[in-house]
């Protein structure tokens, strides 16, 4: 099986995916639920929104804190790809806990580099339980870019 893997597929690298974005406060403070299988539940916990996303993506999109599990900054999200070119349920594109953080500009605002989106394991086997883009996460517009749906 291994010696068959060629990869991932990804959409190409296109610089205009690479954001900076300031953030503000979150539109609500409610703690998002979700299972998480053997392990229990997640805790999502909403810190801040992006602002200056909507120009290019159609909306902003909200920051969470994992509360449980292993802690850190989540950032996922759906887009008009979704369940055609992309996975589902959406992608991930900050996760701290796995090492997925692209850090802030110079100037402080957040670097948000879409080129970096990549599928949840649960898009690859049953047996993994992810949590997935709330509803204010999910982006009218296409995201083109990170990984993409297998060929």
């Amino acid at each position: 099986m291994q010696a068959e893997f060629a990869g991932l597929p990804y959409f190409p690298y296109d610089p205009s995916l690479r954001l900076v974005a300031d953030v503000g406060e979150p539109q609500g403070r409610a703690t998002i639920m979700t299972g998480a299988g053997h392990d229990g539940e997640v805790r999502l916990h909403p810190f801040a929104r992006t602002r200056g996303l909507t120009p290019r993506l159609g909306n902003e999109l909200t920051l969470y804190w994992i509360g449980g599990y292993g802690g850190g900054v989540f950032l996922p999200f759906r887009d008009a790809t979704s369940r055609h070119e992309t996975f589902g349920g959406g992608r991930y594109l900050l996760d701290t806990i796995k090492g997925a953080d692209l850090g802030q500009a110079p100037d402080g605002r957040l670097v948000l580099d879409f080129n970096f989106a990549y599928n949840p394991s649960c898009a690859y086997a049953d047996r993994w339980i992810c949590p997935l883009a709330p509803a204010e996460n999910r982006l009218p517009n296409p995201v083109r870019a990170g990984e993409r749906l297998p060929d």
